[in-house]
């Protein structure tokens, strides 16, 4: 859309050019006028699609960091574990609920992003304020302690559980659920809490980090062995060069 502004600086900008070409004799002859009105219909043409004659060439897109590296499905062939994502994309879309955006988003990971929990873990998340009564939901394993001599009633969701977590729930009258009745039971994810195993608790984590053998590096090296001839001396005690 044209302002009136806009309009008003055409329509001066044309009286100026006509009364410059009255002046120049230009309308004594009918073919003169035509070129005249052509090239004021032309000017006109020009001033409301201007050429950009500074505009830049085309660049070519480099399309080697298109890769998107979020999952959409699971890469695992789980006939269960599809049907699993085939229900949570369902509610997931219908739904809208947070809950089941991100319990779908998990079941997408690897297994070494979904690292299991253990009970005595899950127990202590589930002590805090305000927690009481409500499901633990696992998108993963809930493992076993034997050093828990006591297990609470525990109401959990998970993958997975182990035999001997399992046998110790159900005997302290807790109970054990799979995610397709969690979501007949709470569709929306209404009284549960999400919880997850510690990621960066696999040993290869060890050996990420500051260089070892450099001067306040805990990183833990790669050595054959642990024998008392294998990268014990320089840098590892004073009286063999130094020791950090």
């Amino acid at each position: 859309m044209i302002s009136p502004a806009t309009w008003g600086s055409i329509r001066n900008q044309h009286i100026t050019f006509f009364c410059w070409l009255a002046g120049n004799g230009y309308f004594r002859t009918n073919h003169m006028l035509e070129i005249s009105a052509t090239y004021v219909i032309a000017r006109t043409l020009a001033f409301l699609f201007p050429f950009r004659s500074e505009s830049k060439m085309g660049v070519d897109i480099r399309h080697n960091k298109d890769r998107k590296v979020h999952r959409k499905e699971p890469k695992s062939q789980d006939i269960y574990l599809r049907l699993l994502v085939k229900l949570y994309r369902f509610l997931s879309r219908r739904t809208n609920a947070p809950f089941n955006k991100v319990v779908l988003k998990r079941l997408f990971m690897s297994r070494t992003n979904r690292p299991p929990i253990s009970v005595s873990r899950l127990i202590r998340k589930m002590k805090l304020p305000g927690r009481d009564n409500k499901i633990a939901v696992v998108v993963g394993t809930v493992t076993d302690d034997v050093r828990i001599q006591e297990i609470p009633k525990l109401k959990i969701c998970a993958l997975r559980v182990t035999d001997g977590a399992r046998r110790r729930i159900l005997k302290s009258g807790g109970q054990v659920m799979t995610f397709d009745q969690l979501a007949l039971a709470t569709p929306k994810g209404h009284g549960t809490v999400l919880l997850s195993g510690p990621r960066k608790a696999r040993e290869v984590y060890r050996h990420f980090g500051k260089a070892t053998g450099t001067p306040h590096s805990r990183t833990k090296p790669y050595v054959r062995s642990k024998g008392r001839k294998f990268e014990r001396a320089r840098g590892r005690r004073p009286s063999c060069g130094f020791k950090n």
